[in-house]
């Protein structure tokens, strides 16, 4: 019975009905932001919203079943396990907040596609390298914000008076939102080479500190894509292995 559940949610088309009900019920979620559609059809979504929450149900309850406590092993399981856990939860005047957080389950999409696991993966291996270069920005940010204040503070208080203020117009600057007429053009009437500090600081931070981010990320995913490809490989040679054995065990048990 186990490998017969095990074969039924290994199986491609359990995997993309799955993924249709998840997507059906972030869809039903979020027309309940309206009243009118609720208004019209709002009997139909939460019946809907109800038979997804079943689904979602049996699927962990024959996941369960079929791999035991090995099912709580794996990080994705246990995640899917919460996700669902916390929709049987009832959403009653004490537990309001549960109502909002229905939508993660949405999230499942992560942990059932499986791109969409590598891309989670790569993230996460790429987490020591990427503290390292928030690190670099923070000490950017911290140099720089003190040069403004002490350059720029007195004539723009608004602006650079604190310390806390430059870190702020700094960080606007960083974003390019509104950081030439917004704030360097002013300063520069007042301090005509004002720009060299600014576009000092906006090609440190905007176009090489930042673009590491990138670079950080890609390399991590890279890396958790050859790793999976190799840890594929290996399997598939050990089954190879395996099937030799059997095949030599057979030919030498033969009359």
């Amino acid at each position: 019975m186990r490998a017969r559940a095990r074969a039924l949610i290994e199986s491609g088309w359990f995997e993309r009905a799955i993924i249709a009900v998840i997507v059906i019920n972030a869809l039903g979620l979020g027309l309940e932001t309206s009243p009118a559609v609720m208004a019209r059809f709002g009997g139909v979504i939460a019946a809907l919203d109800s038979i997804a929450i079943a689904i979602f149900t049996v699927e962990i309850g024959l996941k369960l079943f079929a791999y035991g406590w090995r099912f709580f092993r794996n990080g994705w399981n246990v995640f899917d396990f919460v996700i669902v856990a916390v929709a049987l939860v009832p959403a009653s005047q004490k537990f309001s907040v549960l109502r909002a957080l229905r939508i993660l389950r949405a999230l499942r999409l992560i942990s059932v596609v499986p791109s969409m696991r590598k891309v989670i993966v790569g993230l996460f291996s790429a987490i020591p390298s990427i503290i390292t270069v928030i690190i670099m920005l923070l000490l950017i940010f911290y140099i720089s914000a003190v040069m403004a204040t002490k350059l720029f503070g007195a004539a723009f208080p608004e602006w650079f008076g604190t310390l806390g203020a430059s870190l702020y117009s700094l960080f606007q600057i960083m974003t390019l939102e509104s950081w030439s007429m917004g704030i360097v053009r002013p300063v520069m009437a007042e301090f005509p080479y004002a720009w060299v500090f600014f576009v000092t600081f906006i090609l440190i931070t905007s176009f090489i500190v930042l673009n590491l981010f990138i670079g950080v990320i890609v390399n991590a995913m890279s890396e958790a894509t050859d790793e999976e490809a190799h840890s594929e490989r290996e399997m598939i040679l050990t089954e190879l292995r395996e099937l030799k054995a059997e095949m030599r065990a057979l030919r030498g048990g033969t009359p």
